[in-house]
């Protein structure tokens, strides 16, 4: 039996005269959610459409940085590194890797030979800005991870109360399937809420993971600029 077909049997409610009909009736299931959880149920969905929304405009934005994308941004490097320093700034303007930016700016700070410590203290304004700037809107996925679940026992909460003041009035005529489908509404909420909660953490963490391993890249070939590589050996004069 499909969601649609149970819910309405479960609470013993109708749909309200503004239930959808027709072509939009893919509708159905959702206004049954929101008749059967009531405005607990409206504010979650309200927060599973927001949070959609950041985790598409996050995608879309990493995937046109090319984020982890750093093979060029690295192939700049190393053009600057063997004294090719204008061929290095004009592959770095043609990459859209945001890195490539910010290890432009080392590399004609060093061409223009400022100060070491004037060039590191731009490049890590300008880093620590791009980062932030990566890192929006990655906390609204956060708080919907943590208020959802609370929300949904909220809502499980209430519509408890709700059942037992319903057995309160009922006094000596109980009615089990009342009584069964008002703790199956109050549960639904706590469903819905751990629905959402759960898939928003995980998308949360595999961005802040994309984030931080684009960090690390960018803070290797950034610090690389103004070091020298000691992972070879050179001969040790006596």
């Amino acid at each position: 039996m499909s969601f649609s077909e149970a819910l309405p049997h479960s609470t013993g409610r109708l749909l309200p005269a503004w239930a959808p009909s027709g072509p939009l009736a893919v509708l159905n299931p959702v206004g049954q959610l929101i008749v059967a959880g009531g405005p607990v149920i409206v504010v979650l969905l309200g927060m599973s459409i927001l949070a959609l929304t950041v985790v598409v405009a996050k995608v879309w934005q990493f995937a046109s940085l090319e984020l982890n994308q750093l093979r060029t941004v690295r192939h700049v490097l190393a053009l600057h590194l063997e004294g090719e320093s204008t061929e290095a700034l004009a592959v770095a303007r043609r990459c859209r890797n945001p890195a490539a930016a910010v290890l432009a700016q080392a590399i004609r700070g060093q061409c223009r030979q400022m100060p070491t410590a004037v060039v590191r203290e731009e490049v890590e304004r300008t880093s620590h800005a791009l980062v932030i700037s990566l890192r929006a809107n990655l906390r609204l996925l956060e708080v919907t991870a943590s208020l959802a679940p609370l929300l949904g026992l909220l809502g499980t909460v209430l519509g408890m109360i709700k059942a037992f003041q319903q057995i309160a009035q009922a006094e000596n005529s109980i009615n089990p399937s009342t009584l069964s489908g008002g703790i199956w509404e109050a549960l639904l909420t706590t469903a819905v809420g751990l629905s959402i909660a759960i898939p928003v953490v995980a998308v949360h963490n595999w961005l802040e993971g994309r984030v931080e391993h684009f960090t690390h890249g960018l803070a290797d070939v950034t610090t690389r600029v103004f070091t020298t590589d000691l992972s070879q050996d050179y001969p040790v004069t006596p």
